[in-house]
């Protein structure tokens, strides 16, 4: 377990034991606890609100691992279980936030949460509040730098499509498209849960204008970050319906080709299966090398360049010549 205690609004960071937290979460006037648990939770784990001193908080769900999303207003206390992106998967930090402190517990290292620490100290947060409330924006800014990056990628991934198709980038868009679902799989539901509890909150009469500010401000980032995700699925969409285009256009090139053949020894397999025939006309009265050259050779000559000749003058040919696999 490692414990970072941040005094506010000063926004000192100190590493220190969870005694010494505990102590100062009863005593400090405002102050922000961070804690990182092991990844891999061990039998003999203590419950984190034990550890703190908050066993009347009810908090038996902080840091319990699988926890699902929460956002909840207990009157001078707020309980939230908040998803971030890191490293292309999902994890949660669980909040609890009353008006003297902000706790936040989270599995293994976050670089949303070191990147909290250190804006605030530059932020300077007036209270518990307007620090719960940056957390819940950097938690948003993780699935919209995760949504936008894969829109790029879907960006470039389609122009490497229309310069050269290859097998492999139907994996790559199956692998983005699965990530827009993933992260619109994990935002959706815990937009609901906070945007119910906010505007619930919002409407008492004792919630101040300054932090009802902070909750609008909040909801238009919700709205930013939904609104990112859908364009990654549009977008990844739009690519598998290009990729499939592009092989469709490949098989109707073959599809053609395949024609020009038929079109070509169709009636040299119609005259040499005539020819072939064992009627007493063809085995009596054709038996001069003249008639053969003339009739075998000559007749399927003549028909080759006839539809050679069709080929040519019409646009199938030059069509063909036009979508050779280059163009592709």
């Amino acid at each position: 377990m490692i414990v970072s205690v941040v005094s506010m609004p000063e926004g000192v960071v100190a590493r220190t034991h969870v005694s010494e937290a505990r102590e100062r979460l009863a005593a400090d006037h405002f102050l922000f606890v961070d804690i990182e648990l092991p990844e891999e939770a061990s039998p003999d784990e203590q419950p984190v609100a034990h550890e703190l001193g908050l066993e009347d908080e009810d908090l038996a769900w902080l840091g319990r691992a699988g926890e699902s999303v929460r956002a909840e207003f207990l009157g001078d206390s707020a309980a939230f279980v908040v998803p971030v992106v890191e490293a292309d998967r999902i994890t949660h930090v669980h909040a609890f936030v009353t008006d003297r402190y902000v706790v936040t517990v989270h599995r293994g290292p976050l670089g949303p949460i070191r990147s909290l620490i250190a804006r605030l100290p530059h932020e300077r947060p007036t209270d518990a509040v307007a620090t719960l409330f940056l957390l819940l924006d950097e938690a948003l800014e993780t699935f919209r730098r995760s949504a936008v990056q894969a829109l790029l990628e879907v960006e470039d991934l389609e122009d490497e499509m229309f310069q050269r198709r290859q097998p492999r980038q139907i994996y790559r868009l199956a692998r983005l498209r699965r990530r827009a679902a993933t992260l619109h799989h994990s935002l959706l539901p815990y937009l609901e849960a906070t945007d119910e509890a906010i505007t619930r909150r919002m409407m008492s009469r004792d919630f101040p204008e300054e932090r009802q500010k902070l909750a609008r401000s909040y909801q238009r980032a919700a709205k930013l970050a939904l609104t990112d995700i859908a364009s990654l699925q549009d977008a990844s969409r739009r690519a598998f319906v290009s990729y499939s285009s592009l092989v469709s256009g490949e098989q109707n090139g073959v599809i053609n080709r395949l024609a020009i053949v038929s079109t070509i020894f169709l009636p040299l397999t119609f005259l040499t299966g005539f020819f072939g025939m064992n009627f007493t006309y063809m085995t009596d009265e054709l038996e001069s090398r003249a008639v053969f050259w003339i009739l075998a050779v000559g007749v399927q000559a003549i028909v080759l360049f006839m539809a050679l000749y069709v080929l040519h003058r019409t646009r199938v040919w030059r069509k063909l010549r036009d979508d050779g696999p280059d163009d592709h």
